[in-house]
């Protein structure tokens, strides 16, 4: 029984020859989600001072900028695979203040699901409530609009607002903090490759 647990095992261990695309998938995701953030806060920096003076952010108009690039430059560090490891410092510090600022009054979820997926939803007057809102808009639209046309691409629904997101992020981050970019598909493997000599 032990040598066919082990035959398996030795199996499932081949699978380390792509283990490359862990990271690579991790990256891939992550990059377009914080190239598109950073874009748009740049684009919107004008206006974004005031809501981040009003989330107690100190210099709010610098601290949009500082956002905004560490977003931007970050998401094509991952993009390109090059500083993974530096790049998710920083950004993992910015999903830490985007949890706590924006998103910690609303709790966990993102959308007010009627049945949590996470135990530890601490808002779960804000699920209820939101579901209250969301079928007395979905009456609304029903008497007083082509509600078929409506939700033809989709439900309607509320945004809870929580910080399910930048946890999730920070955690993806977080791994690539300790597996690095990956090999072959990431300039950090080309030029540790060539020039990193490591030191125990």
């Amino acid at each position: 029984m032990i040598g066919l647990l082990n035959f398996f095992q030795n199996l499932l261990d081949k699978t380390r020859a792509i283990d490359f695309l862990a990271p690579l998938a991790l990256r891939l995701y992550l990059a377009p989600i914080l190239i598109i953030a950073g874009s748009n806060k740049l684009a919107h920096a004008e206006y974004l001072g005031p809501y981040f003076e009003s989330l107690g952010i100190p210099a709010p108009e610098l601290m949009v900028y500082v956002a905004a690039l560490t977003e931007l430059i970050g998401g094509i560090g991952l993009l390109a695979g090059f500083a993974v490891r530096w790049v998710a410092l920083p950004l993992m510090f910015t999903m830490v203040v985007a949890a706590t600022t924006a998103h910690w009054e609303n709790g966990w979820h993102a959308l007010p699901e009627t049945e949590l997926t996470m135990p530890w939803e601490w808002r779960t007057d804000l699920i209820e409530e939101g579901t209250i809102r969301k079928e007395k808009a979905r009456e609304i639209l029903k008497e007083h609009s082509n509600y078929d046309w409506l939700t033809e691409a989709g439900n309607i629904t509320i945004l809870k607002n929580g910080i399910e997101f930048a946890a999730t992020y920070f955690i993806m981050l977080l791994a690539l903090f300790f597996m690095g970019a990956g090999n072959y598909f990431s300039i950090d493997y080309w030029i540790a490759r060539k020039w990193r000599t490591k030191r125990d």
